[in-house]
């Protein structure tokens, strides 16, 4: 059992100005997309040259946290936020929906394509490997946070959070969540993607990607307090949303894939 720190949800104190760690950890996945990006792109399959990178990761990275706040507003605490509509620009102070930022930063980024007049799925293809960077950050995070923490478990690595008023030893499932959807997937997607892909497969590998460790992960993250178990003491709203990325990749993948065969 690990008793952890009460960090501060400061990063950093420059006189009057306060970092957090969530705009710490936007901009460290923002930074990182564009270095990563840029060495994509000057391979000859790339959709964009090295200097247009920055502009995509710009509108992907908007639509993500647009995206992320109106999700964790209309998904998990849409009541709460309907009294006190004014607390939504507080995007400081935490509360993000992945699945959210995912529609986000696919509409960013179609807005992108239609500017340039680039087929939308090449660009996903492209910027997939770079979402799982920003991922992993985001869940380093949530765990500095000491939020959405895990389930109660008896294991060696097992930790209480400072803030639980329970005080009960739980899974680090933010970290899970870093290590599968942050570096596996980023790791699974850079080196699927460094040959020539059919079309949207790279973004099926994704969705697929995202939805199986999601799915797997929350079966030890403690589920939302204000919604609980969903269905039949397990199904977590996790789950509900997690499990159509999933086949929502399934379809693309196998889309890409025959489109490729009858080319």
């Amino acid at each position: 059992m690990i008793d952890l720190p009460d960090f501060d949800p400061v990063a950093l104190h420059l006189g009057p100005l306060d970092i957090h760690w969530y705009g710490l950890a936007y901009l460290i996945g923002i930074v990182g997309a564009i270095v990563l990006g840029r060495i994509r792109a000057r391979q000859v399959h790339s959709p964009i040259p090295p200097p247009v990178v920055l502009d995509l990761v710009l509108y992907c990275a908007l639509g993500a946290i647009i995206g992320g706040r109106l999700g964790f507003v209309f998904f998990y605490q849409f009541w709460e936020y309907i009294t006190n509509p004014i607390a939504i620009l507080k995007v400081w102070e935490g509360g993000m929906s992945f699945h959210g930022g995912l529609l986000g930063a696919i509409a960013g980024v179609w807005a992108f394509a239609r500017k340039l007049s680039i087929p939308l799925l090449k660009l996903t293809d492209f910027l997939a490997p770079f979402c799982a960077v920003g991922l992993f950050f985001g869940r380093i995070t949530n765990f500095v946070n000491q939020e959405l923490w895990g389930r109660p478990a008896e294991l060696a690595w097992a930790v209480v959070f400072p803030s639980d008023p329970s005080q009960l030893a739980r899974h680090p499932s933010q970290l899970y969540e870093a290590v599968l959807e942050g570096l596996a997937l980023f790791l699974i997607l850079w080196i699927y993607s460094a040959k020539p892909r059919a079309t949207g497969a790279v973004s099926g590998v994704f969705l697929i990607g995202y939805g199986t460790f999601r799915i797997f992960v929350e079966f030890f993250r403690e589920p939302d307090a204000d919604l609980g178990f969903i269905f039949f003491n397990w199904v977590t709203m996790g789950h509900l949303l997690s499990i159509p990325v999933f086949v929502a990749g399934i379809a693309l993948f196998m889309y890409a894939k025959r489109k490729e065969q009858n080319v």
